[in-house]
């Protein structure tokens, strides 16, 4: 596609050779067509969005249309090459300017309404802009430098007006246009990303002005009509052109002014992966070769005038007051721009970076009657976020910009102020913010001395705003961040972990506020760290404890068990987060979160509570038949036996519940046999010897749990039946074994378990196989 685009330039160089004959330029125009027409032919942006209309006219300055790109037409990297060849060389004020060294008009004042001199008597021309470019290209290709460099200076002459005209116009008109609130952009067509590149030719014929050869005695252009001859030139020192540069001018500062008009020049951005990467790129490429230029103080002069000139040009400047909602970003170019003037003009830099920190495509909605500030007024659609493909890196260019901005800022309480204020408002990714934070955390860090204050505040802040932010949204780093800030908060101080524990419920979820930021606040590295006295670790403490309760209330499911651990300490705030479980067991709280925290209970030595949280998690338990795998197998059998422990009264209480929610046969015949091994109320009494007794199994509550445990194996060995394969016959022959010990259990579990066969055979009689085997093990 590049390769495509630079034949699509070359060919506009080749039609506009001045040696062309009318004869030959007919030729190429019709093989271009000829190419043009072929399907398969490359478009110039690289899409089929976004047609211009004829581009070698000027543009309409009125507000720009948005006709069906269906219904325009494909404009091929062919296009302004065919539309070149309508362009001659034939008009006498471009010949003069061409050439002659000294063609000028030296009655410009008695001639204020001519267009083709400036206030100097210098000459103009009035050309769309990459159209004259493409002829300083063409000249400079076909063999006429020094042609070539009289026009480039005439288009820059031409830009330098227009722009004060312009500056002059928005002056005039400034209160109407803010009045108003929005804008249209001006330029359909950015000159930097442009597919002829004219503001880098420009620079590159100023930049290379010291190495022309002579030119030979005549040359002429052959298709006009009559020769016109040009000036017999001969090599010179000192170029007679220079006189169109004013007094401590060169041709270096030239080209380096025309690079800052053109990079500040407010543009559309173009529809397109290829036209968007393609602005993005030739940006990058024009800044590279302006940071090789050293700035003298002539030069830091015109950073200077251009950079007002850009701040106060209205929306002919992409750093104006009025901007419209899809221009292209000025991140990139105002980093630039910042780290020049800096050293030179504090002020100036951060007015123009602050300004470029805008990115309008992104604000959803349009500012309502907000006139105070009118540099944020950017929306003429505010409901439509168009196709930016670089969207990513320009967010990236951004967030460069503000990082940029935050480390020259550094101990300067004013500055930093306004640059978080520029980034809260317009940086609108959470990650960006984020590492701005991170920055600015690890510059005001960096030395081994005390931290730089200001700037922690800043990066506290920043990251403030992320946790809001994300609160809601999902971010997979959001653990990381919550991590961070409470490391950020406690470089702070106290103060800073105090206020975030205050605020907590608009910055952190009830989990992350328990388990990452109380938790930290109260660990001894945390108290190390700030050198807290006994006075200053009990008021945080108290703090973490209050904010552990209040989570603990708004999601006692996750946060109950963080708040008892945190308020071991405190009676009064152990037994409110206690009393919260409580309240929440009966509906709030699964069994497996009350089975955690009743085996906590009884691990901090409160057996009666860890007993009747167990019992509540009994009531939200259901174990089938079938589940004799399931993961709170193991907490039963431990409720069961803090019960027996604790007594005959706690055994006589659960056992009721564990009939209720326990149909696998196999876990109550485990629990049925670990009953009648001991008596209850052994482990309460420390293992010391007693006068109690085995509760005997005919009798409530291990009769009521014997019966429940016979009669799920009976269930259990239907259901097997109903879908037994033979592959599972032995299988079922050991669970039989397994049920007729506990059938036996009972004082008549003989006579029940033969009858319970008895009717197995002759129910599943028809499988032959399996009833044999029965019959072999249990006859």
């Amino acid at each position: 596609m590049l390769m495509c685009v630079c034949a699509g330039a070359l060919w506009m160089c080749i039609v506009l050779n001045p040696h062309y004959k009318p004869e030959q330029k007919g030729f190429w125009l019709r093989q271009l067509r000829r190419w043009n027409s072929v399907d398969v032919c490359p478009l110039e942006d690289g899409n089929h969005g976004s047609e211009l209309t004829n581009l070698t006219n000027a543009l309409p300055q009125g507000p720009p249309g948005n006709p069906d790109s269906l219904t325009r037409p494909h404009r091929t990297v062919f296009t302004r090459a065919i539309e070149a060849c309508d362009l001659h060389w034939q008009d006498p004020h471009l010949q003069h300017i061409i050439t002659e060294d000294h063609y000028a008009n030296y009655c410009y004042h008695d001639n204020l309404s001519s267009s083709l001199f400036d206030g100097r008597g210098w000459p103009l021309w009035h050309e769309h802009v990459p159209t004259a470019c493409a002829r300083v290209d063409a000249l400079r290709s076909h063999g006429y430098p020094k042609e070539a460099l009289r026009l480039a200076i005439a288009i820059v002459n031409t830009l330098r007006r227009q722009q004060q005209k312009q500056m002059e116009f928005f002056r005039t008109h400034k209160k109407e246009l803010l009045h108003k609130g929005i804008t249209s952009v001006t330029n359909l067509e950015g000159w930097v990303g442009h597919p002829l590149d004219p503001i880098g030719t420009l620079f590159s014929t100023l930049m290379e002005t010291g190495n022309f050869d002579t030119v030979p005695k005549r040359t002429h252009f052959p298709d006009c009509r009559d020769c016109v001859f040009l000036s017999e030139l001969t090599a010179h020192p000192v170029l007679p052109v220079e006189r169109f540069l004013e007094e401590g001018e060169s041709f270096m500062s030239l080209a380096v002014e025309t690079a800052l008009i053109g990079l500040g020049q407010q543009r559309v951005m173009p529809d397109g992966l290829y036209a968007q990467e393609k602005v993005c790129r030739n940006e990058e490429q024009l800044l590279a070769k302006l940071q090789e230029v050293n700035l003298g103080d002539a030069l830091v002069k015109i950073f200077r005038k251009q950079a007002a000139f850009l701040l106060e040009a209205g929306p002919y400047s992409g750093l104006g007051e009025l901007l419209y909602r899809e221009s292209v970003p000025m991140h990139t170019f105002a980093k630039y721009l910042f780290t020049s003037l800096l050293p030179h003009d504090a002020e100036l830099a951060y007015k123009i970076a602050l300004r470029a920190m805008r990115l309008p495509v992104l604000e959803s909605t349009s500012p309502s009657g907000d006139l105070s500030r009118p540099h944020h007024i950017v929306s003429v659609v505010p409901n439509r976020l168009p196709r930016w493909f670089t969207l990513s890196h320009i967010e990236t260019q951004q967030c460069e910009l503000a990082s940029t901005m935050l480390t020259a800022a550094k101990g300067d309480a004013r500055k930093l102020e306004t640059v978080l204020e520029s980034i809260q408002k317009n940086i609108h990714s959470s990650s960006h913010i984020f590492k701005l934070a991170q920055d600015a955390f690890k510059i005001a860090t960096l030395m081994d001395s005390l931290p730089d204050i200001t700037l922690l505040k800043v990066s506290l802040e920043l990251g403030l705003q992320v946790m809001r932010m994300t609160l809601s949204t999902l971010n997979w780093r959001r653990r990381e961040m919550v991590r961070w800030l409470v490391t950020c908060a406690t470089e702070a101080g106290v103060f800073a972990l105090d206020s975030i524990m205050q605020s907590w419920f608009t910055l952190f979820t009830p989990t992350e506020a328990t388990s990452v930021v109380a938790s930290t606040v109260m660990s001894n590295s945390t108290i190390v760290h700030l050198h807290l006295d006994c006075h200053q670790q009990e008021n945080l403490a108290n703090s973490a404890r209050t904010l552990a309760l209040q989570c603990a209330m708004k999601d006692p499911q996750n946060c109950a068990l963080s708040a008892l651990t945190l308020c071991e300490k405190d009676h009064i705030a152990f037994e409110t987060a206690y009393q919260i479980v409580l309240d929440a067991a009966a509906t709030g709280m699964n069994y497996t979160q009350l089975f955690t925290i009743a085996r906590y209970m009884e691990h901090r030595g409160y057996p009666m509570r860890a007993y009747k949280l167990a019992t509540l998690a009994m009531t939200h338990l259901n174990l089938s038949y079938n589940q004799d795998t399931h993961p709170a197998i193991n907490d039963v059998l431990w409720a069961c036996a803090l019960s027996h422990s604790l007594g005959k009264n706690e055994l006589a209480s659960v056992i009721p519940l564990v009939v209720k929610s326990v149909k696998c046969a196999t876990v109550l015949s485990d629990i049925l046999r670990r009953c009648t091994l001991t008596t209850p109320g052994m482990v309460a009494l420390h293992s010391r010897r007693n006068s109690g007794k085995l509760m005997p199994l005919d009798k409530a509550p291990l009769r009521q749990l014997l019966d429940a445990t016979i009669g799920a194996y009976i269930n259990t060995t239907h259901s097997r039946l109903t879908h037994i394969s033979p592959r599972h016959y032995s299988e079922f022959i050991e669970f039989l074994s397994k049920a007729r010990e506990t059938f036996l259990m009972a004082h008549d579990g003989h006579v029940q378990f033969t009858q319970f066969i008895d009717n197995l055979k002759q129910i599943y009689k028809g499988k032959k196989k399996l009833m044999m085997l029965v019959r072999e093990r249990f006859g």
